[in-house]
């Protein structure tokens, strides 16, 4: 009798390191991967995670602080994009101008 419709695919710590994109990527589309840890085993999940709530834990920033500075940045966004002074840029083009 089987106790689990879909089993757990557990993979020992050298096996998930060397192929640890594919094991990601079966992870964020649903499927379940545990990796054996000494006597645990550590399941990999796809998470979402809202950037107010990034922030508040990054950071530090308090509820307030993030909602003000959501509201600075659209203001400015849009402000910029009235203005005209808006510019779209590729990576390379931005590696340039950072670089």
């Amino acid at each position: 009798m089987r106790l689990y419709k879909d089993p757990v695919k557990t993979l020992t710590i050298t096996d998930a390191r060397k192929n640890l994109g594919r094991w990601l990527a079966a992870a964020a589309q649903g499927e379940d991967i545990g990796i054996v840890c000494g006597a645990d085993i550590i399941a990999l999940r796809k998470v979402e995670v809202d950037s107010t709530d990034y922030a508040q834990r990054e950071y530090g920033g308090s509820p307030d602080q993030v909602s003000a500075l959501d509201n600075a940045t659209d203001r400015r966004y849009r402000s910029l994009k009235r203005s005209g002074n808006l510019v779209t840029v590729t990576a390379e083009e931005l590696n340039k101008l950072i670089g």
